[in-house]
């Protein structure tokens, strides 16, 4: 018996890249999926290419296993609602939650206007609560359940033109933690991760310098079905003590992220001035100050 044997999951935009091979991957393992995909571009739009969900669902019951397709929208609360509902209604529960959907609307942060801003915010950030929400009801009934959010290393580390991608990505951090501590009583667990994978959404970053073009030839290598096995994992009853925890995975190469903690520390007796703190605070923490890395800078090794 797989690991998801008896369960049911529900995993977003999954019609292509990192959503598929998670489907795949749950459905190898035993689970009956809910494969949720609108089936349009990049950054939002109809791309008029069919139902990628569809294809999946074909893909999956070939296999044998069990598979329903949905065409709603994550930024949608009445359609998150109904996701939830295709798993109870078509495999009679729902155990786990990957909320994988996303869009990309890159721009400088000086050229980014509002309507970039919030479209990402919605699919992203508002996406992955619309259905955790959806699915607390009976996560909480039923005393067990699971959440797997897509953060990236744009908002743990950064990332050059992704403004509103990276206080998504964070802010799904903060949401994965929260529902973490408020669910634990009630055993539902909730983690994020970060995965590299070469996929329509990577591939639209820019590439026209040298130095673009070496890191695109690298990010190349990233397989999209590594994910997969990990958010399997998570989803399990084996993982029944992991949780409010941020992981990674590119290739085979497995991270846990660390959480931010005070590193450093400046008191006084008399109270703060604003000249005291530029004299002694500032001079006192420059040491631990981080540097303005991006993904790239940190992630310099080819994948393993």
């Amino acid at each position: 018996m797989g690991l998801m044997e008896g369960k049911a999951v529900l995993v977003t935009g999954a019609g292509r890249g990192v959503g598929r091979g998670i489907a795949l991957a749950m459905a190898k393992a035993g689970a009956a999926v809910v494969v949720n995909d609108l089936g349009v571009s990049l950054t939002g739009d109809d791309s008029g290419e069919g139902s990628p969900a569809e294809q999946v669902v074909e893909e999956i019951r070939a296999m044998g296993g069990k598979a329903v397709a949905n065409h709603d929208s994550v930024a949608d609360w009445d359609g998150a609602g109904r996701m939830i509902k295709a798993a109870v209604d078509n495999f009679g529960r729902i155990d786990g939650v990957v909320n994988n959907a996303g869009n990309l609307r890159d721009v400088i942060f000086h050229k980014m206007g509002p309507d970039d801003f919030r479209a990402v915010i919605e699919v992203h950030l508002m996406g992955s609560f619309n259905t955790s929400r959806a699915a607390a009801p009976f996560f909480k009934e039923q005393g067990s359940g699971a959440y797997v959010h897509m953060t990236s290393s744009a908002g743990l580390i950064g990332n050059f033109g992704q403004a509103n991608y990276a206080a998504a990505k964070m802010g799904i951090v903060g949401l994965s933690k929260s529902i973490a501590v408020d669910m634990q009583r009630f055993g539902v667990r909730s983690n994020a991760v970060a995965p590299w994978a070469w996929t329509r959404m990577v591939s639209s970053i820019p590439n026209e310098t040298p130095e673009q073009q070496k890191r695109v030839e690298g990010l190349k290598k990233l397989d999209a079905d590594k994910i997969g096995p990990f958010c399997v994992a998570l989803c399990s009853d084996a993982a029944a003590n992991v949780t409010g925890q941020i992981f990674g995975v590119r290739n085979n190469e497995i991270y846990l992220f660390s959480q931010p903690r005070p590193v450093r520390t400046a008191h006084t007796a008399e109270g703060w001035t604003p000249e005291a703190i530029t004299e002694r605070v500032f001079p006192q923490f420059q040491n631990d100050f981080y540097p303005l890395h991006r993904s790239g800078d940190w992630f310099t090794w080819d994948p393993v």
